[in-house]
């Protein structure tokens, strides 16, 4: 393993005033988790559909103010809703108010009320994917130009499993790749990432974090998830409550293992 083992929590931005999110990211780094997500979305994803919801980017800002050690990013920024210059350059900010925590994770987009309400062109799946194939070397190009420069190399982390153009995608550009589904298509879609990486001339089995979301204790998943090379274990939890007690046996168990 070439990965040091991670924890992750997703803290939904839904049905929830600020002042409960700003709680449960304090209560979430104090915790020990390692990286604190949000997600990017301009409505909520289940409960009631006009219920409270907040922007993602401008929460990484004020969480980058809030906290000292977690990672911080979004699990993840839609390509779609911003310019790849500017998604760049709020990146580079961020990078800098957090001192060198954030994780840029992006993804190609899929909720179509977000770009109907917003007035995105929903396009297809393919022109979404395409698109966010575009915008990944314009961001590094930006980031690249910034002035002051980023504090680190900031790592892209993507979230899909399209077999043909996603994991391409994850293959040229990610530092970390966030699975969807069960642990057999994480096997699978993990080889065909492996198999992209070699047309690329990258050893994405050892260069691309694998990733996923939990929601079921690590006694139940844990050792099969570890055995099929994920790293960064992220479990999501939403509002009013934001309860962190899944989080809190995942914590327990990743500093089993060191």
């Amino acid at each position: 393993m070439t990965q040091q083992i991670r924890i992750g929590v997703q803290l939904q931005p839904q049905h929830a005033d600020y002042a409960q999110i700003r709680d449960a990211v304090r209560r979430a780094e104090d915790l020990g988790v390692d990286v604190i997500f949000n997600w990017d979305h301009f409505f909520p994803l289940y409960g009631d559909p006009d219920g409270k919801h907040f922007e993602c980017w401008t929460m990484l800002g004020a969480w980058a103010e809030q906290t000292s050690r977690v990672e911080i990013g979004a699990l993840v920024t839609c390509n779609s809703y911003r310019n790849p210059e500017l998604l760049a350059d709020m990146a580079r900010t961020v990078d800098h108010i957090s001192g060198g925590r954030l994780i840029l994770g992006i993804g190609a987009g899929w909720f179509e009320k977000d770009y109907d309400q917003f007035g995105y062109e929903f396009g297809t799946v393919g022109s979404r994917i395409g698109d966010l194939a575009d915008a990944l070397p314009r961001i590094k190009a930006r980031l690249a130009a910034g002035n002051p420069a980023p504090t680190r190399d900031i790592p892209i982390l993507i979230g899909g499993g399209g077999e043909k153009k996603t994991l391409r995608v994850v293959a040229e550009h990610a530092d970390a790749w966030h699975s969807f589904g069960d642990l057999d298509t994480l096997r699978r879609k993990s080889a065909i990432l492996d198999e992209h990486g070699q047309a690329v001339g990258r050893d994405t089995a050892t260069l691309v974090e694998r990733s996923i979301g939990v929601s079921a204790p690590p006694k139940e998943v844990a050792a099969e998830l570890l055995e099929a090379g994920v790293t960064l274990f992220t479990v999501g939890t939403g509002g009013p409550d934001y309860d962190l007690s899944l989080a809190a046996e995942w914590v327990a168990w990743r500093d089993a293992q060191r």
